[in-house]
C-alpha cells in the first residue's frame, strides 16, 4: 500500500485557482443543510427513543441493556490490548 504524501495535490490546487479566477464552481461541493429540516429530524429522533422505550417489556429492556453493556465491555477490552 503506498504511503500518503503530505504534499498538497497539484491538480486540486489548480482547480481551486481556476475556480477563484473565473468565479465559477466546477466541483460538486456539498450543499449546506437546511437548519429547519435538521431541527425537525432531531425532534423526531428525540420522540422516537422515548416511544420505543415505552413499548418495550421488562424482559426486552433487560436484554437490550445487557447487549449494550457487553458491547461497551468489548470495546474497552480492545482499547486496553
Amino acid at each position: 500500500m503506498p504511503k500518503r504524501t503530505r504534499k498538497p495535490d497539484t491538480a486540486q490546487n489548480a482547480l481551486r485557482v481556476v475556480e477563484q479566477a473565473t468565479g465559477a464552481q466546477l466541483t460538486n461541493a456539498p450543499k449546506r443543510k437546511d437548519h429547519l429540516a435538521v431541527e425537525l429530524g432531531r425532534r423526531g429522533g428525540l420522540k422516537g427513543g422515548a416511544a420505543r422505550a415505552a413499548k418495550l417489556t421488562d424482559e426486552q429492556r433487560t436484554a437490550s441493556a445487557k447487549h449494550a453493556a457487553e458491547a461497551r465491555w468489548k470495546k474497552q477490552e480492545r482499547a486496553v490490548k
